[in-house]
């Protein structure tokens, strides 16, 4: 697979939707992981990604706006003992409480499907980062409804086990806008990393688009020790 530049992957796309990378630095020493949220409609551009624990959560930027919470409020990211999870819905904690329980990731995720939410019915996608005894390794996820029937959910995981140096993996809810929105197609994307974290952070953020963009959260984590730094992006603030 050729690597794509991740910067032209998102200014030349209007509306990826939802969206994670996952990775490792040019150096070696750490892993990466990034997600952002966009949003067409009113309710989804109203939103903060803030801190919760060790990972973070969705919050409604002015509540009194907020009108369905059922699919725009969640904790993207979550830590369990040596794994990071990232998912764009609720499955993170789906994804978290089958792990507590000695399950596969891919386990985990046979419970749920695509979202509800005709006609695009989005994708799920997650992430997971395992990072032990200075080896690191990950994984992502997409369940996705069948050319959009509802009927048939198609599931798709794809491993990396001690990922190269300087590469990394992004996969995202929609191909494009569209009405309705096109599903992701294809294996997750071969991307370039970056090893200063800021410089990294403020790429993606310049690169998504300006009237769709709502949060970004990137993480990096030291390989050899577990110790992480997370920055948050918020349009609204």
């Amino acid at each position: 697979m050729d690597r794509v530049s991740l910067q032209e992957e998102l200014k030349s796309n209007a509306y990826p939707g939802r969206g994670i990378v996952l990775g490792r630095t040019p150096d070696g020493r750490k892993a990466v992981a990034a997600y952002f949220i966009m949003g067409r409609s009113e309710n989804s551009r109203n939103r903060i990604f803030v801190e919760e624990g060790e990972g973070i959560r969705t919050q409604a930027f002015d509540p009194a706006k907020l009108k369905d919470p059922s699919l725009i409020i969640y904790a993207p990211v979550r830590v369990l003992g040596n794994k990071t999870i990232v998912t764009n819905g609720d499955q993170t904690d789906t994804i978290y409480e089958g792990m507590d329980r000695q399950m596969t990731f891919e386990q985990t995720l046979r419970s749920r499907e695509f979202e509800p939410d005709a006609p695009n019915y989005t994708p799920r996608i997650s992430g997971i980062m395992h990072i032990e005894n200075g080896k690191y390794n990950y994984a992502m996820s997409i369940l996705k409804s069948n050319h959009k029937d509802p009927v048939s959910c198609c599931r798709y995981t794809f491993a990396y086990e001690n990922p190269l140096a300087g590469e990394g993996h992004f996969i995202h809810t929609y191909q494009k806008d569209g009405d309705p929105l096109p599903s992701f197609e294809g294996e997750p994307k071969l991307v370039e990393m970056m090893d200063d974290m800021e410089a990294f952070t403020q790429m993606l953020w310049e690169s998504l688009n300006e009237d769709n963009k709502v949060s970004l959260f990137v993480r990096y984590i030291d390989i050899a020790t577990g110790a992480y730094e997370s920055t948050i992006r918020n349009k609204n603030h």
